[in-house]
């Protein structure tokens, strides 16, 4: 999806700034996103993830905001930054509707507020991260994939797992990671996945 955000200025697009300067501009660069998405399907290691289920109670904790996890067939995915198939109220939190892939429009509303995208934007709270604080402090293994711990308040969760608890990282670059307890799968999500799949079965 870089090819969109190259037209942008993030702060643009996805600040709470940004929405109240120019809510068209996001409304439109939201709309190019949900069609685009319309047309990208699960990669190898949503699969993989999915069919985990089968073995093991696996809660998927996403910072992203597609919904290729569901369409891989994962039962249980919270977003943490929210997601681009549903919208609400730009006045309050809920209701959340599933839009799908449709546009929305300006001069749309619900309860009597412009519809928004249902995203978490720079500048606001994530309102599903102490459910995903202890939903991590419950793990028996916590993997971590996708992601170059980064962006916080999210990349603190690696903080909430248990000691003793089995931790995974997988990614093909070199990530600082402060503890010491990680096992690292230095490869992408799509051959990494899989592999730590088999060494958790292994092990």
């Amino acid at each position: 999806m870089g090819g969109l955000w190259e037209e942008y200025d993030v702060m643009e697009v996805a600040s709470i700034e940004g929405w109240r300067k120019n809510p068209q501009l996001v409304l439109d660069f939201y709309n190019q996103r949900r069609r685009q998405l319309a047309n990208v399907h699960p990669n190898q290691a949503h699969i993989v993830l999915a069919e985990a289920e089968k073995d093991y109670n696996v809660h998927i904790i996403t910072q992203n905001v597609d919904n290729l996890h569901e369409r891989a067939g994962s039962t249980s995915v919270r977003h943490l930054h929210g997601e681009l198939t549903k919208a609400r109220p730009s006045g309050k939190l809920k209701p959340v509707i599933d839009i799908s892939y449709r546009d929305i429009t300006w001069g749309e509303t619900l309860d009597g507020y412009q519809l928004r995208p249902h995203i978490v934007w720079f500048g606001e709270e994530v309102p599903m991260l102490p459910e995903a604080v202890k939903l991590v402090q419950t793990a028996e293994i916590f993997a971590i994939t996708g992601t170059s711990l980064n962006v916080y308040p999210v990349a603190g969760l690696l903080d909430f797992a248990p000691k003793g608890c089995p931790i995974y990282l997988v990614n093909p670059n070199d990530i600082n990671v402060w503890r010491r307890d990680v096992t690292i799968i230095k490869e992408k999500a799509t051959t990494g996945v899989p592999k730590l799949l088999e060494m958790i079965k292994n092990a």
